[in-house]
């Protein structure tokens, strides 16, 4: 019976351990730690007949982001304004953008430069 009540023991404590591991792991992505920070996602997905793109963009910062611009390439740019703590969007590049890659600047010295990625395709979904 000791044994049993020992084993038990270590194996709430092993749980416990694990539950404040992850807890604080998921902790990270929820409780922002910088004023100002943003999050860019660009996806490019190539269809047999078309091409579609979308770039998600999220504030993940404490601070609300103001004048942000985005830069599609090609000249082509777009003008979103201030995004909110927590608030995400997705928009698309204009039509014959050549999808290379998405610049996006804002006030406080934010600025990220990311090419777009392509999802990896699954056997019997559309365009695979």
């Amino acid at each position: 019976m000791n044994q049993y009540t020992a084993l038990v023991g270590v194996g709430i404590g092993v749980v416990a351990l694990m539950a404040v591991i992850f807890g604080l792991d998921i902790l990270k992505l929820s409780v922002s730690t910088q004023d100002h920070d943003i999050f860019v996602d660009p996806i490019i997905d190539k269809q047999n007949l078309f091409v579609t793109g979308r770039i998600t963009i999220q504030n993940t910062g404490s601070q609300p982001l103001t004048n942000i611009r985005v830069n599609f390439g090609a000249g082509d740019t777009l003008d979103l304004g201030t995004l909110k703590t927590g608030q995400k969007i997705i928009i698309s590049p204009p039509p014959d953008n050549p999808m290379e890659f998405v610049m996006i600047e804002a006030d406080d010295g934010i600025f990220v430069n990311k090419a777009y990625r392509e999802l990896p395709k699954m056997v019997g979904m559309m365009g695979s």
